[in-house]
């Protein structure tokens, strides 16, 4: 089980903040569930987003969020915001996982994002004409939620 960090994004722009040591893509395996999970930054807001991968046989595989039971939403910030397959590309941007032993190559993604009313956007934190309001949701806020939505998740796939 190992952790990959990516630095990719420049921050300069949002000035200074909580994000100017994170990572703008984290990949890790939730310790409780085994399910990948990915931290990856929006570039253009600075928002960090959230994402759990699910293996072909979970009963969830393929549905849109519109599809997803309640439960789902209900952990996920915000609610789902994404759902889908690997996006191929490169491995620092993508939203794509390396496997570590015992994760499936192909996993459906169910992600959520911490660009909501009541969220603090790195982009405005810069602009004089903006007073930035709400909080900054951070790697280990991400990283939390993430482990909440792996677990339901987990109980979901169990019950079928």
């Amino acid at each position: 089980m190992q952790t990959r960090e990516y630095h990719t994004v420049d921050k300069q722009p949002f000035g200074p903040g909580p994000w100017d040591n994170e990572p703008d893509k984290t990949q890790w395996q939730d310790k409780a569930t085994g399910l990948p999970c990915l931290i990856k930054r929006n570039p253009e807001l600075g928002i960090l987003c959230g994402y759990v991968g699910i293996p072909p046989q979970h009963p969830l595989y393929g549905l849109t969020y519109d599809d997803m039971p309640d439960a789902v939403h209900e952990a996920a910030h915000g609610g789902l915001t994404f759902t889908g397959g690997c996006s191929h590309g490169d491995e620092a941007t993508s939203i794509c996982h390396i496997p570590d032993d015992g994760e499936p190559d192909t996993v459906w993604w169910l992600g959520f994002d911490c660009g909501h009313w009541g969220d603090l956007k790195p982009v405005f934190a810069q602009m004089k004409r903006h007073s930035p309001r709400g909080d900054y949701r951070d790697r280990a806020y991400v990283e939390g939620v993430c482990a909440r939505m792996a677990q339901v998740l987990q109980q979901m796939g169990a019950q079928s």
